[in-house]
């Protein structure tokens, strides 16, 4: 049965405790429904958008109907879904003379529900970690949403040697030693120059540590393929497998990669690969495309973003990133660029 949507009046917040209710495709689809036209009718710059393509809620009943918002409107326009002023403003890294993204966060909470959420899914309660940060690209500038996250888990870690290390990386090898030696179960969450740094300087041997990538070079090493660096990360720290982030300026969820470069999102997150050369239609699971992300804890400005990255989707829902678009900037909360 067709499903006729009417108008809400224009509202400045919605109920999102739903989002992270839910429990199947079904769910997810209709509550993305409910977001889209939520966000049709009180976002103007999406509801423009969304007009210009023909994309109107008399229109969009499915899922794979709703339209997804180039991430470069982050760029020049506020993205925004509600009235309420921004408790904080989250910004791209970006390159020299770049223009960076702005994400105007009316809800700083939502955005703290959704991390915290998001790592007990993947990887449970925080207070089992020490987690450690080297993050020094982000630490050197304000407005970066992977330091306001790094930040909450080292405090909700509650553990007395979690923390941020910017330069001292004697120190934090010495810390990662004997912590991992006394069985603590620890995170380091770090930017690729960084780890390559310790990697190729150390040779460890890690038993209770997990190292997670989060990003590219910054412009102080060469980029490299994810296998040449993963091969080094894992050669140089001892372990197994390097574990990865996929998070970004304008979203407020993140998925996880725990080995090979495989994603997988939290239930209210979603990924879909779009045709490179017609920008409304999908790929088939396997093939490349334009990636689409759907984060619905982003009620407060925008669900559903494409990104320049290119990739592909599988059958049980994960994704890999393979690069991005040739003609687009370097974002800084991305991962590499190939």
């Amino acid at each position: 049965m067709k499903t006729m949507f009417t108008f809400a009046p224009r509202l400045a917040t919605m109920d999102w405790s739903k989002i992270f209710k839910i429990k199947s495709y079904l769910d997810f689809e209709r509550i993305s429904l409910e977001v889209y036209q939520h966000q049709y009718t009180n976002n103007t710059v999406y509801q423009e958008f969304c007009d210009y393509l023909n994309k109107t809620p008399d229109t969009v009943q499915k899922l794979m109907q709703i339209p997804f918002l180039p991430i470069e409107f982050f760029k020049t326009k506020k993205v925004v879904s509600t009235n309420a002023k921004a408790q904080i403003l989250f910004t791209s890294s970006g390159t020299t003379g770049s223009t960076t993204s702005t994400h105007y966060v009316s809800d700083v909470g939502l955005y703290e529900e959704s991390y915290l959420r998001g790592f007990d899914y993947f990887y449970g309660n925080i207070q089992d970690y020490c987690v450690l940060a080297l993050l020094p690209s982000y630490l050197e500038r304000e407005g970066s949403s992977l330091i306001y996250m790094a930040d909450d888990l080292i405090k909700k870690s509650q553990h007395p040697e979690s923390g941020f290390y910017l330069n001292d990386i004697e120190l934090l090898v010495k810390k990662l030693i004997a912590l991992d030696h006394q069985g603590t179960k620890i995170i380091l969450i770090g930017v690729s120059f960084a780890l390559l740094n310790i990697a190729e300087k150390y040779s460890l041997n890690l038993k209770n540590t997990i190292i997670m990538e989060t990003g590219g070079m910054k412009g102080r090493r060469k980029e490299m393929i994810r296998e040449e660096l993963h091969a080094i990360l894992k050669n140089g720290f001892g372990v197994q497998k390097i574990h990865s982030e996929y998070g970004m300026t304008e979203l407020l969820s993140q998925a996880y990669s725990k080995g090979n470069g495989v994603f997988n999102t939290p239930p209210w997150m979603q990924v879909l690969v779009r045709d490179t050369e017609d920008a409304l239609s999908y790929q088939t699971n396997g093939k490349t495309g334009g990636i689409n992300v759907i984060d619905l804890a982003n009620v407060n400005s925008c669900s559903f973003i494409a990104t320049q990255d290119l990739g592909k989707k599988f059958d049980d829902g994960s994704f890999e990133i393979l690069g991005r678009f040739d003609h687009s900037d370097i974002r800084g909360c991305n991962l590499m660029v190939f």
